[in-house]
């Protein structure tokens, strides 16, 4: 369905990870999209924001400023304002400089694509609504980098009440660079040994990047499952030269199904204990 918001846009690539020298310039681009559902032009606007991230779950932070965030002083957008006709893409060009005493490790930012609101439409009223959205730069300055990350914990249940299941991770990096952790995760149930997942829509296999001075913890959802059932999961992750395997069989099993059982219980109960006081009343009849 048609998405009714004329603001809407996207942006590719959503993130870049690339490698930078002391003293370079580095040209690199982001792609902006006015959608063919857009009923008029989309004026934008680019800035250049530190990006760091707060808490375990990641809550980015684009307003912190930190020796990690430099980075956002060295680039230039080329065009930072201007129109995209519904149906057509445009190419923002920027440009790196990176300063000759720079430190090694990693470099973030963001450039962030927003709404123009200081644009007027075609019959000069002023644009309301404002979106944003942001490429985040992941730059490594080369030089003497420290790989120190660890994997803490990889969490598959063996009992839920719904689903989706939910898998989670926990991973630390002491380093001063960003490393990428990869998780495969297959699926299968346990009686007729179908396999769930991957299928040709989803691999099963995903990846997330762990900043620097950081500890991260990440959940994936693993849907498709039966309501009621076994399935056995395995994830197993890569990360900064380690490998952590977890397999385990799940049991699914609903609330309803629990209440049914509790209450097939009970009457079984019940009828057993009247089944003895009745045996116990003949024996003191006779």
């Amino acid at each position: 369905m048609e998405n009714e918001n004329t603001n809407a846009f996207t942006v590719t690539p959503m993130n870049q990870e690339i490698s930078l020298a002391p003293g370079e310039v580095y040209e690199g681009s982001i792609t902006v999209i006015n959608p063919s559902y857009a009923k008029e032009d989309f004026s934008y606007k680019v800035e250049v924001t530190p990006y760091g991230v707060s808490g375990e779950e990641y809550t980015a932070d684009l307003l912190s400023e930190s020796d990690r965030t430099a980075i956002s002083k060295w680039i230039k957008i080329a065009e930072p304002t201007g129109e995209i006709k519904p149906n057509e893409s445009k190419k923002i060009n920027f440009t790196i400089t990176v300063p000759e005493n720079v430190p090694a490790g990693g470099q973030y930012a963001t450039i962030a694509v927003s709404s123009n609101k200081d644009a007027t439409d075609s019959n000069g009223v002023s644009v309301q609504n404002v979106f944003e959205i942001a490429s985040i730069i992941y730059a490594k300055v080369a030089g003497e980098t420290v790989h120190d990350g660890e994997i803490k914990e990889n969490n598959v249940p063996s009992f839920v009440l719904s689903k989706p299941v939910i898998i989670s991770a926990l991973m630390t990096n002491n380093g001063n660079v960003h490393e990428t952790a990869t998780f495969t995760i297959t699926v299968s149930d346990f009686f007729t040994g179908n396999v769930i997942l991957p299928t040709e829509e989803n691999t099963g296999i995903y990846s997330e990047i762990v900043m620097p001075e950081t500890t991260r913890y990440t959940e994936r959802e693993v849907s498709n499952l039966p309501d009621l059932g076994v399935v056995k999961v395995t994830q197993t992750i890569n990360y900064n030269g380690q490998t952590s395997t977890v397999e385990k069989n799940i049991i699914i099993c609903p609330i309803w199904f629990l209440v049914l059982i509790c209450l097939t219980l009970a009457a079984i109960i019940t009828t057993i204990v009247v089944l003895i006081r009745k045996h116990h009343h003949k024996k003191v009849v006779v």
